[in-house]
């Protein structure tokens, strides 16, 4: 890598979407999903002892997926190779299997490849990769929102274990909330801002699980409020409300309908 590539490298994390400067490096930075990576659960204790198999995890965008993938390159001694399953092909996986060879005989080293998206490669593209997963030449993580038992190819299924990822709960996404605004190494903590609660809340219900969602709306809502006169950036309800673009009535009323003493008359 030379300087230009370097400075390239930097500038482009700098000015990576909040989200993706959020994304965690270790295990015990991940929020929730807890099924699967709880200190005693097998993933977990795959991870630490970087002896993965190849997996792949499936479930709804901005569950963590990739931040999982991550995590593992950020951990494991094999080499990392990812690509994104709509926009490479078979010649790219061909660079790939060719490069993991190499790697393999000159120097005993696994290669992982993540593959984002699988669900989008066709059959001809998935059967490509089984006997390079077969014979180890290729530790395959695969990351789907859709079910891999319909849209990956069954053999290579049968090869891997599947992990399932939930929708982060509500004081999850509240937590990865809290990280944005007030991290100020990952997050956004330098601009001086504050959340008040009711907007926290707001946007961790409408997120419906999705990190993402919550964090994209809290990162146009810092970058687009003018300074209050404490010299302060305050997330309301109101901005939340229109960085998310959902109507602040509609979830106003829905928690009235929802209040106990409402129910009782």
């Amino acid at each position: 890598m030379d300087l230009f590539d370097y400075m390239r490298e930097n500038n482009m994390e700098k000015e990576a979407p909040l989200a993706a400067r959020l994304r965690p490096t270790t295990l015990d930075e991940v929020v929730g999903q807890q099924h699967i990576i709880g200190k005693d659960k097998l993933l977990y204790r795959a991870i630490q002892a970087d002896k993965i198999s190849s997996i792949i995890f499936y479930g709804p965008p901005g569950t963590g997926k990739t931040t999982l993938a991550k995590v593992i390159a950020n951990t494991t001694s094999a080499e990392f190779t990812q690509i994104n399953a709509t926009v490479s092909g078979k010649k790219d996986m061909e660079e790939v299997v060719a490069k993991a060879k190499n790697t393999q005989g000159m120097y005993g080293k696994k290669t992982i490849l993540f593959i984002d998206e699988i669900h989008r490669f066709n059959k001809g593209q998935q059967d490509y990769l089984l006997p390079f997963v077969e014979d180890g030449t290729i530790v395959l993580i695969g990351a789907t929102t859709e079910n891999p038992y319909f849209e990956v190819n069954g053999a290579l299924i049968s090869r891997s274990i599947i992990f399932e990822l939930k929708p982060l709960s509500r004081e999850d996404v509240k937590e990865l909330i809290r990280r944005a605004v007030y991290d100020e190494q990952k997050g956004m903590g330098a601009y001086n801002a504050v959340i008040e609660e009711d907007a926290m809340d707001f946007l961790a219900d409408l997120a419906g699980g999705d990190a993402r969602h919550a964090l994209n709306a809290v990162e146009l809502g810092i970058m687009t409020t003018p300074r209050g006169e404490d010299g302060k950036i305050h997330i309301t309800l109101d901005v939340a409300g229109e960085c998310i673009q959902k109507r602040v009535v509609k979830y106003e009323t829905t928690i009235t309908i929802r209040s106990p003493h409402l129910s009782r008359a």
